[in-house]
């Protein structure tokens, strides 16, 4: 397929307007993925017809019960009975209540799982108020149980419609355009990796995004079906090509959901060469100030002010990967940044611990600050019209693949590392990481994430140290002293308890000893002894969070060249 060619495009009817103009009936609660003021609407053009009608949220339905119908004034208990269906992800139905508790700080929030049952999924809750009322009430959580994409079974939530009483499924606009979509994709005959350069799935939704009144949470369904559209579509490429599940060495090119406002739910499908234009960006920034990702121009300008000996490679869309190598008499780490592109913190705060070091007398690193150009373009370029959206689209690179996972070719990307390492000899690579800020769903596939269940929550600041065979010791003694750094840091600190706190509320329940989630894993195929990822939910951040989050990873680098000076490595020869 050539660049440019249209694999499929369609339009959908509004749900809600065809049954404000078709429905006839009494009494109708009806369930679909629009944002509240259409919801709204809808009532009141149903109303004027003589159908009374409640138009409810199929996305977080409980949420939406606490921000829409619920009684919350004067609200000092909520004892909350999750429901339990035997084809969810444990705990699922606790996840989608996330973040009530932060919402509604005055109140109590119990919950309790409530029986395993295939019937439909419903929320009972027992309210208490502050005048002594008890309110009893159920919510339902409309969900169908289907085949998905990859062939396996997923409970997900779907279009609901009860008419004087009786209920029936309802295949929303949202749905159809994601299910159409992924079907004309699926029937398209590739061949071979790459399958194209870029698959362009360019979609206009009528609904807008809702803020939450809890750090960068908000209610997003354009971000849920870019979420949903990119990652089903890695697993039926997965599953098609005869790879297994999870597998990050998948090249079948650039996958590209863009999401945007528009009149009417529509999609359009094409085949495109590579965007190869120059990414943009914020304006200059100073970089200790920094309030969001920067421009790849000054990237390159904050690196090209560093002294040593620059190193280049050339990523597949052919983007310089620049680097730079300082020699010194102490012991070598390696500092990468951008390797998922769209984990915005980590060039930020590596161009800001590099200038840091170099500072010093002896200091001995290699720092590249964007391992992922091509990537880093695209996060860019869907920033312009979704800038605080996760965009996964972006964290791989052209190639559709995660670059620590490629073997060949060597040239590309890939091969800055190489490159770093016969440089400097290095035993420690600090590699500076994120995740998402706030709730990472996927309505249309069961809900949670597939293989990133325990990513689907923020849960602070943390640190990930793998290790070769026979540095179980040095590895923790490293965890462990990073980490006795960082807690000093009380503003850090803060953000981790709260995070966590929340989290743990919901399901998600990380060991953190001293507030800092640490794993600890044997891994012999990086060619570095040594590896410290660090990781803040910074997708989705701008202003003060953002400085928040590229000061921790600051932070962290300097904190890990320090402890690794000291590290006792016993006999081991260090270059």
């Amino acid at each position: 397929m050539g660049g440019g060619e249209l694999l499929f495009q369609a339009d959908y009817p509004a749900t809600l307007d065809r049954l404000c103009r078709d429905l006839t009936c009494a009494r109708a609660e009806i369930w679909s993925f629009d944002d509240a003021p259409t919801r709204r609407a809808a009532e009141q053009a149903l109303a004027a017809r003589g159908v009374r009608a409640r138009c409810r949220s199929a996305y977080k339905p409980l949420l939406h019960a606490f921000l829409e119908e619920i009684r919350t004034e004067g609200l000092a208990v909520a004892e909350i009975a999750c429901p339990r269906h035997p084809q969810a992800v444990p705990g699922r139905f606790l996840l989608e209540t996330y973040p009530l508790p932060a919402l509604f700080p005055l109140a109590d929030f119990r919950f309790s799982e409530g029986r395993e049952s295939e019937a439909m999924p419903v929320y009972r809750l027992r309210l208490g108020y502050a005048s002594g009322e008890v309110r009893h009430a159920t919510v339902p959580a409309p969900n169908r149980l289907h085949r998905d994409h990859a062939g396996g079974m997923a409970l997900s939530p779907c279009g609901w419609l009860i008419r004087d009483g009786l209920a029936e499924a309802l295949e929303t606009d949202y749905e159809a355009l994601f299910h159409h979509t992924m079907r004309a994709i699926a029937a398209a005959p590739w061949s071979g990796e790459p399958c194209f350069q870029e698959l362009n799935i360019a979609v206009t939704l009528p609904v807008r995004d809702r803020a939450l009144d809890w750090g960068a949470e908000a209610v997003s369904l354009a971000e849920a079906l870019h979420e949903d559209l990119y990652f089903s579509l890695i697993e039926h490429f997965q599953c098609r090509l005869g790879r297994p599940s999870g597998d990050r060495s998948l090249r079948v090119g650039q996958i590209v959901p863009e999401i945007r406002h528009g009149p009417r739910h529509a999609v359009r499908v094409r085949v495109r060469d590579w965007d190869r234009s120059p990414a943009g960006g914020a304006r200059w920034q100073r970089l200790d100030r920094a309030h969001a990702p920067l421009a790849p121009a000054q990237i390159a300008r904050e690196l090209a002010r560093l002294p040593g000996v620059p190193f280049a490679a050339r990523s597949v869309a052919g983007r310089p990967v620049e680097a730079r190598y300082l020699p010194g008499r102490d012991r070598a780490v390696m500092i990468s940044a951008g390797q998922h592109a769209n984990e915005v913190s980590g060039p930020v705060g590596a161009l800001r611990a590099a200038q840091e070091l170099a500072r010093r007398e002896g200091a001995h690193f290699t720092l590249c600050p964007l391992e992922n150009p091509d990537g880093y373009a695209l996060r860019q370029r869907l920033a312009g019209a979704a800038p605080r959206h996760m965009l996964h689209a972006a964290r791989y690179t052209a190639l559709g693949d995660d670059l620590e996972h490629r073997h060949e070719p060597p040239e590309a990307e890939r091969g800055i590392r190489d490159q770093a390492l016969r440089l400097s000899g290095a035993l420690l690579h600090v590699s500076l990481h994120g995740y998402p800020a706030h709730e990472w769903t996927r309505p249309l596939s069961g809900y949670v994430p597939r293989g990133f269940r325990d990513w689907t929550l923020p849960r602070g600041f943390f640190l990930i140290l793998r290790h070769h065979p026979g540095w179980a010791r040095p590895a923790a003694l490293l965890a462990e002293a990073v980490i006795a750094r960082l807690a000093r840091l009380p503003d850090l600190a803060a953000f981790n308890t709260a995070q966590l706190a929340l989290a743990r509320r919901h399901g998600v329940v990380p060991q953190a000893p001293g507030g800092f989630v640490r794993i600890i894993v044997e891994d012999a195929r990086p060619p570095v002894p040594l590896v410290l990822v660090t990781e803040y939910p910074d997708e989705t951040l701008l202003g003060a969070p953002f400085a928040a989050a590229h000061e921790a990873q600051r932070s962290a680098v300097i904190a890990a060249y320090d402890a690794f000076q000291e590290l006792d490595l016993g006999d081991r020869p260090v270059a």
